[in-house]
Order: structure tokens, then sequence, then C-alpha cells
């Protein structure tokens, strides 16, 4: 199974110091199921609406680090709490979901649990968060800091120019040009080109000097 079920006082290992209890909170309050998943390549976190007789059901990746769990989680609970206030009457990253993201973020930054790098970030997108991509890609870099060092890995936008890289499923890339905000890069064998986003994480193979 990709998910485990943990009782609710295990999740203080997976958060940062000082934030199980008002996160423990609101999963109390609004009945959360709540799972841990294992890393999954498309996605950080998930939620699901309460129907018929099943609770909320939000999962968070179990790989993050201590930060980007918590952010990952708010960002699941303001879904929840849009669904609450709204139904389906919205969209699902709209202004309505961006207001309830912010007061959620701006509710944990003001007990002063990030570190200051983070902090600086989450505050530049506080009134607006997910609505910039460039901001996004800022956060992620500074969040990748309080990652483990895996061996070997780095960002696409680190990655030098027309050197081959792995991704994690063992497939082959040789980087390209930017183009605007992604990388354009062709798959070393099919010669099919994929767009990547610079902080995508891979794995360094070959530098070669020329295109």
């Amino acid at each position: 199974m990709s998910k485990t079920e943990h009782p609710l006082q295990a999740l203080a290992e997976y958060l940062p110091a000082g934030t199980f209890l008002p996160v423990a909170a609101y999963l109390q309050q609004y009945k959360v199921h709540l799972t841990i998943a294992r890393e999954r390549k498309s996605i950080l976190g998930d939620y699901r609406n309460a129907h018929n007789s099943r609770n909320h059901r939000i999962s968070v990746n179990g790989n993050l680090n201590a930060y980007s769990f918590l952010i990952t989680l708010l960002h699941e609970l303001a879904h929840l709490l849009t669904f609450e206030k709204y139904a389906n009457r919205v969209q699902s990253h709209g202004r309505e979901w961006k207001t309830l993201f912010g007061q959620l973020l701006a509710q944990f930054i003001q007990t002063k649990i990030f570190p200051a790098d983070i902090e600086r970030e989450l505050l530049a997108t506080l009134h607006n968060p997910g609505a910039s991509s460039c901001a996004e890609e800022s956060l992620m870099r500074v969040l990748r800091r309080y990652d483990p060092r895996n061996e070997g890995q780095m960002l696409v936008e680190e990655i030098p120019a027309y050197a081959v890289f792995r991704m994690k499923d063992g497939r082959t890339f040789k980087k390209g040009e930017r183009l605007r905000k992604r990388y354009r890069c062709e798959e070393v064998g099919t010669k099919k080109v994929y767009l990547f986003s610079p902080v995508f994480e891979v794995e360094l193979v070959e530098i070669t000097d020329t295109g």
C-alpha cells in the first residue's frame, strides 16, 4: 500500500517543533482522516472532501522535511476549509482558497516556527499564495535546504547546459535551452522533447561540451 494510517500523536514526528497541537486541533475539529503517503512523483499532498458517511481525507507525502510537510498539510487544510465554506461553488485554487490558505500560513508564521529564509518566502506570497510560479519555485529552493542531502541529486537549473541527467524512473535527458519558465530537454533514445521545471530534482549523468 502507498499510504499508511498513523495514530494522531505519531504526526508530531513529521512536523516542526511546537506545531502539533494547533495542527491536531484542526484535524480533530473537522474529523479528518489523515494518511502519510510514500513519495509520489506528481503530488506532495491530496484532499478529498467528506461525502455520504466518509470523513474529509488528507494525505501528505511522508518523505518531506518537517517544514515542507507542514506547508503541504496547510495547503490541503485550506482546501478543506474552502469546501466547508463554499462546497463546490468556487475554483480549486481560486480567490477563496488563496485567502484561507494565507490565513493558515499567517497563523503559523506569527508563532516564529519557520527559519528566517522560509519565513521571508512565505511572507512574500502570503496574500496571494500559489498565484506566482516564480514565487513557488523560490520557496521550493529554500525548502530544499532542509532536505537530507542526496548524493548526486541536483536541480535541473543546476545541471550544466547540454549535460545528460537521469530521472528517478530511470529515463535520461539532455538539458537544452530555457524557454521562459521551463527548460527544453530531449529524452535520450526517443529524441522526444519535454519541458522541465527549473527546480525539478534529477541526477547528473554526463557533462558534454556542446549541444
